[in-house]
């Protein structure tokens, strides 16, 4: 089975650098007019519930229905949504965070091993549902911090949590089969993938 695992276009929070989490922003102009319609298109597309997700989604995957799923939300980030690692320079709070190297508890939102789990789950019971009823696609519209939460967990080769990050409109599409996933659970990268149009609307 294919599984394509991908982050939603970008936003002003992404051009302004700002920790987005769960605010609702929806793409910018620049972002959607960035996007392309992708070379597949599967039954079911699943998203977060955020509308930069679905937005993202509609672009790339006119023509499937579009399923949300709450735990595939980015992780929360709590006081510092909206706000820029500049914007919180000084901020005490901000700074004890990154010496945790934010693994700690973001004030008023989560720890990264608590977003990790949810994601995790969250796109486990997706896939052993496709696997169970033999779908041949599984297409998953998210966040990047959902990308990196899943790619460390699974990703085949390995790497750490922060190169898994994708640029917007970009992520990863993989592979497994019933013996690779319920004997050792992984997810085996053939290739990284991203619908954008270059300058002047050519495809890359």
């Amino acid at each position: 089975m294919k599984i394509y695992l991908l982050r939603h276009g970008m936003t002003e929070c992404n051009a302004r650098k700002q920790y987005q989490g769960l605010l609702d922003t929806p793409l910018s102009p620049k972002g959607r007019a960035q996007l392309r319609k992708a070379d597949i298109q599967p039954e079911v597309v699943y998203t977060s519930p955020l509308c930069r997700t679905r937005e993202t989604a509609r672009i790339l995957f006119p023509e499937s229905r579009q399923v949300a799923v709450e735990d595939l939300q980015e992780m929360s980030f709590g006081v510092f949504e909206g706000r820029s690692f500049l914007d919180m320079a000084e901020d005490a709070q901000y700074r004890a965070w990154v010496d945790s190297n934010c693994e700690d508890r973001c004030p008023g939102g989560e720890k990264k091993s608590e977003f990790c789990d949810r994601s995790c789950a969250a796109f486990e019971a997706l896939l052993e549902r496709a696997l169970h009823t033999q779908q041949e696609i599984l297409a998953i519209v998210a966040h990047g911090g959902t990308q990196m939460a899943v790619m460390e967990r699974y990703g085949v080769p390995h790497q750490d949590y922060y190169q898994w990050c994708a640029p917007p409109g970009g992520g990863y599409l993989l592979e497994t089969d019933e013996t690779a996933w319920y004997g050792v659970h992984t997810l085996t990268l053939l290739e990284r993938i991203q619908y954008m149009q270059q300058e002047g609307g050519a495809e890359k």
